[in-house]
């Protein structure tokens, strides 16, 4: 049977309650721990009350007012039995900030409620008092800042539907694979503060035929609209390692990275864009291609990007949600953000075929490399200026980039359009209906544009901030001395299939630039990192995407067999044109 021995017993020989400072073990850990001091008739059944409501036992200790509202505190209210030994004892194990506690308030946002009985008399009791309290109530509601037609309409609609814009996730642009290695993110606010200053762009060939530019164009207003009409004509999108020109100047090591303008004005202005984006960068030897995919988002127009609220599609079903799955999915709305992009994407390309003359023509040195003799359907108006542009930091460095930009008509003149003069790029501002979600508060053209364009101007540039930055770029890139804006309304708001010309813009490239605030240094001094990051990568296959809901870009290495399904067919098609070409 196990022995027991008793414990040696400290006595305090002080006479006092607990232990003796003097006589304490040496084993114990809390030999520096400050007593305090209690009855022996206290209940010690808490570690800390906190529904002790009669004072505040840490502003009590040092000596602080209490800030606790003792109204109508009775007898009741006090714990009965307690007892006041130990209680003037301040409590050492406590630790708090004086001054913050004694500084501190709690602070209610809510409104405050209708403020009832304001215009009463005396105590407002009886019926007088009641008559009163009822006509004060209407009173403030009706001019106040609570409810009716006052200050509750006007700032009830100020975050409106707030909780239902945090859930509106957007999908990305490309699905991305587990396979899919991720090298880098960077970014928006990192990209803000690059920086590089290029030289003058050096013109290695011009491909194609344009026309010339419908001046008329210039002096329609709204009261003089012109419909928009459907133009069939053939214009080509090739991307970068489909271009048969530029498979000859890499074969002849012309620069070491190629693009095309509308690629490089989306990296260049990646900082303004909301929408997701991908761009497939093809590293072989010591060449950069930057690439698009067909069929993605560099195909088509968006509206209102950068609006507050901008154009949404329709959610989705969910696979995982059995409802879902036998609910019969929603039509698209006329108003929906993929509607509106396709719509844009049509007036686009239809207004720059419209407002040129096709009798007047200037061709350039060499024809169109995409157009092949087995075509039938006429080329539109476009020519093709391959630039090279110097990305060394030094003068001992080599490194350039070839851009394959695009002009759309020119202004006839003294000047000659295969020279590089009075070359023009045309686009065109589409409006759907003011009141529809999505309009980004922006102003009625018929009644605006001629008297305010100003206003109108303005709210195009905010909420399509990102468009306009990439034409800018693109008119900068291309060399072209104007740009060509055309505003483009519907004929019927509820109606996306007929649409008139209210007003043409003319502006230079490096004017808008500047009001846009779009600095070109800062989009090459993107181009220039995002190129570096590659070039340090092995030889292979990568894709630059942007977060669809945040403000990041993302590198990842892909296998050489992504998108082939595309590669295949872009390499079907370029097979036969080199030699058509030629």
């Amino acid at each position: 049977m196990a022995s027991f021995s008793l414990p040696p017993i400290h006595d305090n020989p002080d006479g006092g309650w607990g232990p003796s400072p003097s006589n304490i073990p040496e084993q114990f850990k809390f030999k520096d721990i400050p007593y305090a001091p209690y009855s022996k008739s206290d209940k010690l059944g808490r570690f800390a009350d906190w529904n002790d409501t009669t004072s505040d036992s840490r502003q009590t200790a040092v000596g602080l007012p209490n800030t606790r509202d003792t109204r109508g505190a009775t007898g009741r209210s006090k714990r009965e039995g307690a007892q006041a030994f130990g209680s003037g004892t301040a409590n050492a194990f406590a630790y708090f900030h004086v001054e913050d506690e004694s500084s501190f308030s709690l602070v209610d946002n809510k409104p405050a409620p209708p403020r009832r009985g304001g215009f009463t008399r005396g105590r407002a009791s009886g019926r007088g008092g009641n008559s009163f309290t009822a006509r004060g109530a209407q009173r403030g509601a009706r001019g106040g800042a609570t409810t009716g037609r006052g200050g509750a309409q006007r700032g009830g609609r100020r975050g409106w539907r707030d909780w239902e814009k945090t859930n509106r996730n957007r999908e990305s642009s490309v699905a991305i694979s587990p396979q899919w290695t991720m090298l880098e993110e960077i970014e928006f606010h990192r990209l803000t503060k690059l920086k590089l200053d290029v030289d003058e762009a050096e013109n290695i060939d011009t491909y194609g035929r344009v026309f010339a530019y419908e001046k008329s164009y210039d002096r329609v207003t709204t009261k003089t609209e012109r419909p928009l009409q459907l133009v069939d004509r053939i214009k080509y999108n090739t991307t970068t390692t489909d271009d048969p020109v530029i498979q000859q100047l890499a074969a002849k090591n012309t620069a070491a990275v190629y693009a095309t303008d509308v690629i490089l004005s989306v990296l260049m202005c990646a900082p303004r864009s909301v929408y997701p984006w991908d761009i497939v960068i093809l590293r072989e030897g010591n060449n950069l291609f930057f690439d698009k995919r067909d069929g993605g988002p560099f195909d088509t127009v968006t509206v209102n990007e950068n609006a507050s609220d901008p154009p949404q599609d329709p959610t989705p079903p969910n696979p995982n949600n059995p409802v879902d799955k036998t609910a019969v999915p929603e039509a698209p709305s006329i108003n929906s953000a993929t509607s509106l992009s396709l719509e844009a994407t049509y007036i686009n390309q239809n207004f720059g075929f419209q407002s040129v003359q096709e009798s007047v023509t200037a061709n350039f040195a060499h024809p169109n490399p995409f157009y092949g003799p087995d075509e039938t359907e006429p080329l539109a108006s476009c020519g093709y200026r391959y630039r090279i542009f110097d990305l060394g930091v030094t003068e001992d460095e080599d490194l350039k980039i070839c851009v394959r930009t695009e002009v759309d008509a020119y202004v006839p003149g003294a000047w000659s359009p295969a020279n590089g003069h009075g070359l023009v790029t045309i686009r065109a501002l589409n409006e759907f209906d003011p009141r529809a979600q999505g309009a980004g508060g922006a102003q009625d053209w018929r009644s605006k544009l001629d008297s305010q364009r100003g206003a109108v101007v303005a709210t195009e540039m905010k909420n399509n901030s990102c468009k306009l930055a990439k034409w800018t770029v693109q008119s900068v890139l291309a060399g072209a001395d104007l740009m060509k804006i055309g505003y483009i309304s519907r004929v019927n708001p509820k109606d996306n299939t007929r649409h008139v010309i209210l007003s043409t813009a003319s502006m230079r490239p490096t004017d808008f630039a500047s009001q846009l605030n779009v600095s070109i240094s800062n989009g090459w001094g993107i181009v220039r990192t995002i190129t570096d990051l590659c070039m340090k990568m092995p030889e292979g296959k990568y894709v630059l995407i942007k977060d669809p809901n945040k403000s990041v870009i993302r590198l990842y290495s892909v296998p050489m067999t992504a998108f082939v399904t595309e590669d295949e067919e872009g390499e079907g098609f370029d097979g036969e044109d080199p030699e058509l070409a030629t």
